[in-house]
């Protein structure tokens, strides 16, 4: 007996600095992206209305690391049951050890608790640009916080509990294509649903006011998201995180490009917005695919959904849903091919040793698991999203007044503005500068 719990003692998880430091670097990464999403859906609303979108992203910042600390990470974390988890030691996070490990990992359970809460930041922060121009900061405020608790946490504990049903049943998501993606995606659409349409919707003119920062903001994302997806494998010991991160960049650039060539056949133009929107395609669906694909997979989850997730964002016009900044079409689209596709394209020699229909005995069992996870976060997300908005605008009002959207959701709700064009003027043909005499006339 002595001699195997010498074995048992020499067999477990040990703390190791180079992982611990290096999911570090990766929670400080994805961190990052949700300032790049700021700066990516900043650029892509008018200008009255772009530092709403920035403050949409960066409150749920500060409100989800709040709650997820207090309560979030012990509720999606702590085991329980199928539907929901708990532990009352990581209620406020006091009474964990400092050096105490993550079941089964080289890594403290601090450093993957403040991991995954910034993939909880960022997924409500994904659904506000369905919403942009027309929302109270304040309403989007407490829905950040309702939509973490009721929707997010309970869906994240499914998929990657230790006893999430979606988790047991055998359903893939790397890093958070259904957790992640549809959850927001189809939260968004939810929303949506409830509050309508932007005031001139298909009759004005809504188009980005600055394509440079969407391409800055999706590069930031491009550069985190290395971290969201390869910092999932919680390690680098086995290769499998090293496969991750080689899929993320191969499937970012197919769907690039695949959207790029969809738009010069439909539209007949290469566009930057086109570019940038289609890196992000790849981004998301690769992000659930990526551990359970070879390269060549990658390369072709990509492609699909550049292609998929083009010809997606163009049917809000058709059913006359106003997502305003195409979170419907790329997210909820693009982690719903991504997640599918596993069913096709994995290798069983990744993060599991399932097979799709493409590999191995040619079995559909894995997509079958597949459309299980997909059917239920959609399904579940979608409804439990909608009920929220239409309490939230029932008690306090989701939407601004129509003569303040008109007029620049900004002033309205931050009296800010993004840009001061008041040095800007002058005469035609004048001179840009302000002399002595005319300053001490102002002053006058």
């Amino acid at each position: 007996m002595a001699s195997a719990a010498i074995t048992l003692a020499a067999e477990a998880p040990k703390l190791s600095s180079a992982n611990t430091g290096f999911m570090l670097i990766c929670s400080a990464l994805v961190l990052l992206m949700t300032p790049g999403l700021a700066f990516f859906y900043g650029g892509m609303v008018r200008v009255k209305s772009t530092l709403n979108m920035l403050m949409m992203s960066f409150i749920s910042i500060g409100i989800v690391t709040i709650l997820w600390v207090l309560y979030g990470f012990s509720l999606a974390f702590g085991s329980s049951n199928g539907f929901i988890g708990y532990n009352s030691d990581w209620l406020g996070m006091s009474n964990v050890g400092l050096t105490e490990l993550w079941d089964g990992y080289t890594i403290p359970i601090f450093v993957f608790m403040v991991f995954q809460m910034m993939f909880a930041v960022i997924t409500p922060a994904l659904i506000s640009g369905a919403i942009a121009d027309r929302v109270k900061f304040s309403a989007w405020s407490l829905f950040v916080a309702l939509w973490l608790t009721v929707v997010y946490v309970p869906v994240a504990h499914w998929v990657w509990g230790a006893d999430g049903w979606a988790f047991k049943l055998g359903v893939i998501d790397f890093a958070g294509g259904t957790a992640v993606h549809i959850n927001a995606g189809a939260g968004a659409l939810g929303v949506i649903l409830v509050i309508g349409k932007r005031v001139g919707f298909k009759r004005d003119p809504m188009r980005p006011h600055s394509l440079p920062l969407v391409m800055l903001g999706a590069g930031l994302l491009w550069f985190g998201w290395f971290g969201f997806n390869a910092g999932s494998w919680l390690g680098n010991d086995d290769g499998v995180g090293a496969l991750m991160f080689v899929n993320t960049q191969v499937a970012t650039a197919a769907a690039m490009l695949a959207w790029l060539a969809y738009e010069k056949i439909r539209h007949g133009a290469f566009t930057t917005l086109g570019a940038a929107s289609g890196a992000v395609a790849g981004l998301v669906a690769i992000t659930p695919s990526g551990g359970a694909v070879s390269p060549l997979g990658a390369i072709a989850v990509g492609a699909i959904a550049g292609v998929g997730c083009a010809a997606a964002v163009g049917l809000k016009y058709k059913f006359n849903i106003d997502d305003s900044l195409d979170v419907v079409g790329v997210h909820m689209v693009g982690g719903i091919l991504g997640s599918l596709l596993i069913g096709f394209f994995a290798t069983g020699k990744g993060q599991s040793t399932a097979t799709g229909v493409f590999y191995g005995d040619h079995s559909f069992t894995q997509l079958w698991k597949q459309f299980a996870g997909v059917g239920a976060v959609l399904g579940y997300s979608l409804v439990a999203s909608a009920v929220l908005a239409f309490l939230i605008d029932k008690t306090i009002g989701m939407r601004v007044t129509e003569d303040e959207e008109v007029a620049g959701i900004d002033q309205a709700e931050h009296a800010e503005t993004a840009y001061d064009f008041s040095g800007a003027g002058g005469g035609f043909g004048g001179s840009s500068v302000t002399t002595a005499t005319e300053t001490k006339k102002v002053d006058a």
